[in-house]
């Protein structure tokens, strides 16, 4: 993401012009704006023209418009932002007040006023801006005849493709017919992995499966590799890493993630962060329960008391409609931080923040035990249970 301009003065009031570059800006985009927002971008409106005759014709023209926004839909197959709202602002074309859809799309600058930006805010634009962020994990979790090629960034889990290859059985005296079905499916994984890596910005790219199919395949690839002189395969071989996963479906990369091998290879990439955070609160939430709480009410009564060491909060909260309520959870992040807390912010697009989304969306490591608050959930279970209760951390 470019920042192209921003203003906003003491009183927290003012503009920020952006421009996405890549997807992942669009997600960051999405995040950003809020129901109430204003947005100046260049869009294409169709105006009737009524000719002298009285017969109308109708064209199709570029202009820019601001909208007060009052509706916000994320495609993310298409990676376009769609806004719908009133046009606030004199047009040659368009009437105040007339509703108008306005689509951010990648490389189109956008102008957003927020009647207050609070510090949630600004820091996603400070880290959409950083250059750093960018996808530098790969993975490709597969099990014979069917693979998913996914890139690894600091917010989303993208599954850039999924190939499934019907692989015959194997029959006593004919083992040809598997072998063959087999290079098929490994040819088509190593096609995918050389269009979707790009191996600039890729640190680590890890394959998982169950068995020996991870290591047949990087035999495969590799013998390929250096029979057709794929360069850009052998120059970053260093990169390869080979972990075991339980399938070849999106939802193995949580156990592959947490593998310490893979947690040393990826410690300098955001994502690996969050997945410790969450692996510390599972482990806290079996050894000292009274240390590992999950649910709004009991969040909130832990950082009155300043217990909280890492707060884990899912940035789905802050995109509520309500003002009042991204008020409270601000509030919450910035308490927590004045009291020398950490605080991380998990993307529901990835699939740490899918695992932190089943624990209600925000969780806390605390300094200290606070058993009171284990016992105020006997009276009182609406907002999430306690500790020793949540026993299923594997589920998915």
């Amino acid at each position: 993401m470019k920042l192209l301009g921003k203003y906003v003065d003491k009183g927290m009031q003012g503009t920020v012009t952006l421009m996405p570059e890549e997807s992942e800006d669009m997600w960051h985009a999405y995040n950003l704006i809020s129901e109430g927002d204003s947005v100046r971008s260049t869009t294409i409106r169709k105006v009737q023209n009524e000719t002298a005759t009285g017969s109308s014709t109708s064209s199709r023209v570029r202009t820019t418009l601001t909208i007060a926004v009052e509706g916000i839909d994320f495609d993310t197959q298409a990676c376009v932002l769609r806004l719908k709202g009133r046009n606030i602002e004199e047009n040659q074309y368009v009437k105040m007040g007339a509703y108008h859809t306005l689509d951010l799309e990648l490389n189109r600058k956008f102008e957003l006023r927020k009647p207050e930006w609070d510090t949630i805010a600004l820091e996603r634009i400070e880290m959409a801006c950083d250059p750093s962020q960018s996808a530098d994990v790969a993975a490709v979790v597969m099990q014979e005849g069917l693979a998913h090629v996914c890139l690894i960034t600091a917010s989303m889990t993208l599954v850039r493709s999924k190939i499934e290859v019907s692989i015959p059985r194997k029959r006593k005296g004919s083992v040809q017919q598997h072998e063959k079905g087999l290079a098929k499916f490994y040819e088509q994984v190593m096609q995918s992995i050389l269009r979707h890596v790009n191996f600039d910005v890729v640190k680590c790219v890890l394959i998982a499966s169950p068995g020996f199919v991870r290591d047949q395949f990087y035999e495969y690839m590799f013998q390929q590799a250096i029979k057709m002189d794929y360069k850009l395969l052998l120059d970053n071989k260093s990169k390869f890493m080979l972990v075991h996963a339980s399938s070849g479906f999106k939802h193995s990369l949580k156990e592959v993630l947490q593998e310490p091998a893979v947690v040393a290879k990826m410690s300098d990439t955001k994502a690996a962060g969050e997945v410790k955070a969450l692996e510390q609160f599972y482990m806290m939430l079996q050894c000292e329960p009274a240390k590992a709480f999950y649910g709004k009410k009991h969040i909130l009564r832990a950082a009155e008391s300043q217990a909280i060491e890492t707060l884990l909060i899912s940035d789905n909260l802050f995109r509520c409609q309500d003002v009042n309520l991204r008020k409270e959870y601000v509030n919450l992040v910035e308490s927590v931080r004045d009291a020398g807390g950490e605080v991380k912010i998990f993307s529901s697009m990835h699939i740490s923040g899918e695992q932190l989304a089943q624990l209600t969306g925000i969780a806390a490591l605390l300094r200290f035990p606070m058993p009171e608050l284990e016992d105020s959930d006997d009276e009182d279970d609406e907002n999430g249970a306690v500790g020793g209760h949540h026993n299923d951390s594997d589920s998915d």
